[in-house]
């Protein structure tokens, strides 16, 4: 999940092709469908994203009473409306009278906290908890961003990496090589600076032992002579989520597991992510056969083809067996992102995944 951030917005108010009395907001590359007349364009307004969870007392006022997602109807998802993607809520709630949104929008003011809005968090399953433990020393993976919210990460024509998105549970090791020491996590319980304690019956624990991603990190700490090694993947199969890829959790050998990312850390030095070609020349000269998140894209940034791109089906199984849940791109060179204010890397969700029924969300 990315950051929930709510935010004011400038606005480019375009016409519902389909309904003489709605419009479409366009937020980034976002949209939301909204009454005709309510905005037009270079108005200012709120933004609240998808995965934000609502006051009673907001939703009362927005008029969404009963027609949010989640079982006490106040999630915000996207929904199509008369053949259209809504994502997110465009509005100027009451509490924020007065208050001059194009300035907020400037200074990039959350209001998150103002009208008490939170981001979703599902429950954990029990196979993905289990017993944790102060983890500092482990290097944690990042938030990453919508590429429609934020369109400006990478710009036209710049070499980039899609790679496909996975609907799993992301898993990340930490090898501390000065005691040999593996640490262990998901994305949500390392975001706490924890990890969880081995266990056979972990869903985490279980994926590093059948694929022997332990001895992995050990052969890279030693070939690139860094102080810890961070290897980040996904995993997947029927028990993980609701789209499978032909994989299950049943058992270590149909386990599915994709490796999307590797960082290197050596003392007075930042943390390095390493390329994603880095990534497959390393693994090729130290006979690592870890599995990798397939690539569909690889050459200039055009944001259209990759949101075209992000629709489909899943090329993981080989078999197109569930759609797919989108794309994540990276520069074919790693950078940072002076809109970010970090790693240059956004994601693109497709919009099947977004309006599928019975999907779940597990971190």
């Amino acid at each position: 999940m990315s950051t929930l951030r709510v935010t004011a917005e400038r606005l480019v108010v375009l016409p519902h092709p389909n309904a003489d009395r709605l419009e479409l907001a366009q937020v980034g590359l976002y949209r939301a469908v909204v009454a005709k007349g309510q905005f037009t364009t270079g108005d200012h307004a709120l933004y609240i994203p998808e995965q934000a969870v609502l006051p009673e007392e907001l939703i009362a006022e927005l008029g969404l009473t009963g027609k949010l997602a989640g079982s006490q109807r106040n999630r915000v998802k996207a929904v199509r409306l008369r053949g259209e993607v809504s994502q997110g809520i465009v509005c100027t709630p009451v509490a924020l009278s007065g208050v001059d949104l194009a300035s907020a929008a400037l200074e990039r003011t959350d209001f998150a906290e103002r009208l008490g809005i939170v981001k979703w968090v599902p429950p954990i399953p029990v196979s993905m908890a289990g017993q944790v433990e102060p983890a500092p020393d482990l290097l944690r993976w990042i938030d990453v961003e919508n590429i429609k919210r934020f369109p400006d990460i990478f710009t036209a024509g710049e070499p980039v990496v899609a790679t496909e998105k996975i609907h799993g549970t992301a898993c990340l090791l930490t090898h501390v090589r000065a005691d040999d020491r593996i640490l262990v996590s998901s994305k949500g319980v390392g975001g706490k600076s924890l990890s969880l304690t081995a266990s056979e019956g972990n869903l985490y624990w279980r994926a590093i032992r059948a694929h022997e991603l332990d001895e992995a990190a050990r052969k890279i700490a030693a070939e690139l002579d860094t102080d810890r090694v961070g290897l980040f993947g996904e995993v997947y199969g029927a028990g993980v989520q609701d789209l499978h890829y032909g994989a299950s959790a049943a058992h270590d050998e149909s386990l599915g597991f994709g490796l999307f990312d590797i960082a290197v850390d050596r003392a007075g030095e930042p943390v390095r992510w390493l390329d994603h070609h880095e990534i497959g020349t390393l693994l090729g000269e130290l006979g690592i056969t870890v599995p990798r998140v397939p690539v569909l894209y690889e050459g200039p940034y055009d944001a259209n083809l990759l949101l075209t791109l992000a629709e489909g089906t899943e090329t993981v199984s080989g078999a197109g067996a569930n759609i797919r849940e989108g794309l994540v791109v990276r520069p074919a060179t790693e950078r940072q992102s002076p809109v970010l204010g970090g790693r240059s890397i956004g994601k693109i969700v497709s919009d099947a995944y977004l309006l599928r029924d019975g999907g779940t969300e597990f971190e």
